[in-house]
Order: structure tokens, then sequence, then C-alpha cells
């Protein structure tokens, strides 16, 4: 059986099944140059053919292993000597183990993909008696399989771009890397869980995540349905007929949006400032106020602060969103429903709304997500501030993301702030799913 003949070769040779069975010369050329390419880079990265001519008489992993060897004692053990020119660096191992853990994968999909061909090409010479040429197979594969042959590089490319650096992140939550523990001048250490246990059963920890979950959760929810439904208002006047000079009013209306965030909340800071800020003054000298309002000093009045800028900054993409689709709804539903003796408000509520908030929802979640996530908007205008002492490295404006960039870039607790990565890609990732799955766009697919 040419089957069993053709699998049995290529578990130990790839591609030899192919080549010598199955008469696929090319296709078995390169599966098996494959093979050699996986065991050139773990001999020629390591000291592995010194060993074997004896050249290397003490011979150890940490100093001799090849890439992938060296890469899996690098990820269990994160080093074994300190400092020095010839030092082990925790982090740089971790990362390198990941690398080949990714890399070794690769290859072990092919090997399967290398057997699961062997044997059904085998099979089907058993059954019809005919030999498929490697020309004839590639052309086959090309036909059928193009679109996703182009999308192989990509996922290679996703796959190190991407997915690598949230693997370090989860990796590094169970670690004790933290500013006691910086490599190279000391090797770090596997913790297991007992950073997820330090931020739930530390009081400090667990009342400070709390607080900022429950405002990241209030931030998410204000900022977006505020932005979302003064931009349906604003659209809902522009395209009022007895409104006129629709596109003045439109690019005005859009400039917040035109603007780089960066710079209008640098300029809102300036503006906002609670004691020289021109706004502040302005209310002094016109007596509308008697002494300077801390918008930005106040823990509840920053809060209000933060959520209005960010409406003025969020609005007009909404606007212009609502705008697109109010052009494109069927003005015969209006007339029908004016017919049947509906208001205006009964059209808007059983028409209008309904059929905008189809149309935009997964765009609502993404923003909800983008929003979650939105570092920039509290940390140029309040930088988390401010300042809350009962509080571990937080301030009263802080969501969880400019939390973790503090516990990151300020305190250098990267296991805790990985800790919290985590928990944020949880929450974010459930939520958006669960959203997702009940929009009418997402049954459709």
């Amino acid at each position: 059986m040419k089957r069993k003949k053709s699998l049995i070769l290529s578990v130990f040779l790839w591609g030899s099944g192919q080549f010598f069975i199955c008469k696929q010369r090319l296709k078995g050329l390169i599966i098996f140059a494959l093979q050699i390419l996986m065991i050139t880079i773990e001999l020629f990265s390591g000291y592995w053919l010194e060993y074997f001519m004896g050249h290397v008489n003490d011979f150890s992993i940490r100093l001799h292993g090849g890439f992938f060897v060296k890469g899996f004692w690098g990820i269990v053990t994160l080093g074994e000597k300190v400092g020095g020119k010839y030092g082990d660096h925790s982090t740089m191992l971790l990362i390198n183990g990941v690398i080949a853990i990714f890399t070794l994968s690769l290859f072990v999909a092919i090997y399967i993909f290398n057997i699961r061909d062997a044997y059904i090409t085998g099979k089907k010479i058993d059954e019809t008696g005919e030999y498929v040429t490697s020309k004839e197979y590639f052309s086959k594969v090309k036909n059928r399989n193009f679109p996703y042959m182009l999308l192989i590089p990509i996922g290679i490319a996703f796959l190190f771009v991407v997915i690598m650096p949230i693997i370090f992140s989860v990796l590094t939550a169970f670690l004790n890397y933290n500013r006691d523990h910086l490599p190279p001048g000391k090797l770090l250490d596997w913790v297991g869980i007992s950073n997820f246990k330090k931020l739930f059963t530390v009081p400090i920890w667990s009342k400070t995540f709390i607080k900022v979950l429950l405002w990241t959760i209030i931030w998410t929810l204000v900022s977006t349905l505020s932005s979302y439904f003064m931009g349906m208002l604003q659209a809902i006047f522009l395209n009022h007929k007895s409104v006129k000079f629709k596109r003045f009013f439109r690019t005005i209306l859009i400039l917040p949006w035109a603007i780089p965030q960066m710079i209008s909340l640098l300029v809102f800071r300036n503006l906002l400032n609670g004691q020289f800020g021109p706004l502040n003054s302005l209310l002094l000298n016109l007596g509308i106020i008697s002494e300077n309002i801390p918008f930005l000093s106040d823990p509840y009045m920053a809060k209000v602060t933060v959520l209005v800028v960010n409406l003025w900054l969020g609005f007009p993409m909404f606007m212009v969103m609502m705008l697109g689709v109010f052009s494109n709804l069927d003005q015969s539903l209006y007339e029908a429903a004016y017919i049947d003796g509906a208001g205006k408000f009964q059209a808007f509520k059983k028409i209008t709304l309904p059929l905008v908030f189809r149309a935009t929802i997964p765009n609502l979640i993404m923003s909800m997500a983008a929003n979650f996530n939105s570092f920039g908007a509290i940390y140029f205008l309040t930088q988390g501030g401010p300042i809350n002492e009962k509080m571990q490295f937080a301030g009263d404006t802080d969501i969880l993301i400019s939390w973790i960039y503090k516990l990151t870039l300020n305190q250098q607790m990267y296991d805790i702030a990985a800790v919290m990565s985590v928990l944020l890609f949880i929450i974010i990732g459930t939520v958006s799913y669960w959203n997702f799955r009940r929009t009418v766009s997402f049954k459709e697919l």
C-alpha cells in the first residue's frame, strides 16, 4: 500500500514519501529543504557540531545550546548567572524563548502537513492508480487556495508582531518583574499567580483597582454615549430642511475631529488651568465667579471636565456617520407613517432611531472599546490627576490604561502592570464579543 509506505518515509525524512513513492519530486524536495532548514538553525546557532566532534568538554545548554534548545531552556529557567560579561538577561531569554517556540510551532505545522499530505497523496494513488505531478499539484493549489497563500505571509507577520507581544505580556504577569528585580542586575523568577493574588487581596491594591475600574466603566459609557447622541442631535439639525448653509455649519462642527487630539487636549489643559487659565481669568473679569474654578484639581470637577472635553472631541465623528445614515434612509417609510397618522416624534422613535442604531452599532461598540483604552484623552489633559493619596500610584481621573502606564514607566512595576493588561484584555474582549454577537451585522456573516 503506497499510503503506508509514503507515510512511514515522511515520518522520518520530510517529503521523502512524496518524492520516492508519489513521484512528486519538487514538492518532496521543498518539504525536505524545510526540515534541513530547521536542523541547520539549531546546529549552527549553537555548538553542537563542536560537541559531537569532541571539542567541547564541559557542555551546557546555557553556553552551547542552539536556537530552539536554548530558547526552551531560557523560558523555563530565566537564566542562571547574574551580571558580568557572560551573565544572563532574563527578559531577553524570555523573548528569545517565545520566538523559538513560535518558530518551532511553524515547523511542527509543516511536519504535520507533510505527514498528512504523504498519506492522502498515497491513498489517491491506491484508489485511482494515477500519479499527480508536482506541477499539477501546485497548479491545483494555486487555483483553489490562492487567497490563503497570500494570507500566509501576513499571518506569520501577525504572529510575531501582534501575538508575540501579547504572549510576552501574559507571561510577565507570572514573573517577579519589578524595580526590585530588574535584569541584567538580577534574574527573574516565575511566581505563579501571586501577582493576581496581590492585586485582589492586598487592601491598597484591591481598593485602587476597584475605584479605577468603576471610574473606567463610567468614563467609557458616558463618554461614548454622550458623543453618540450629541452627534445624532447635530446630524438631525443639519439634516433638517429649514437649515441653510449646511456645508458651512458641517465644516465648523467637524473641526474638533479634524484637529489632532493631542493638540486639542494640551490647549484645553492650558485653557482650564485652575490658577492662571484664560477661562478662569475671563470669568473673574466679567464678575461671573469670585474665585477660580478648579477644573483639573478638584476630583469631581476633573472628572466632569474630561467628560465634557471628550464630548467636544468625539461627537463630530458620530455626526458625520449619522449624516451618511440619514441620507440613505428610505423616505417611503416616513410617507407611509404620516399617512397612517404618525407624528414626527413617533416616526423618529419607530423608524429613524431603530434604523440608525442598527447601522451604527458596530461603530458604537468599537468606539466603546477605544474609549475604554483612551489613554490620550486622560493623560494629556489631567495626567490622571488630581493625586489621591489613598490610591496606589493612581489619580482620581486615571483609567486602567493610564494607571498601567504609570505602573510601567514611573514605578517600574511591570508584573502588576502586566496583570492589569491581562485583565483589561479579558474585559474588553468579552464585552466586545458579547455585543458583536448580538448585532444583526454579526448574525448575517
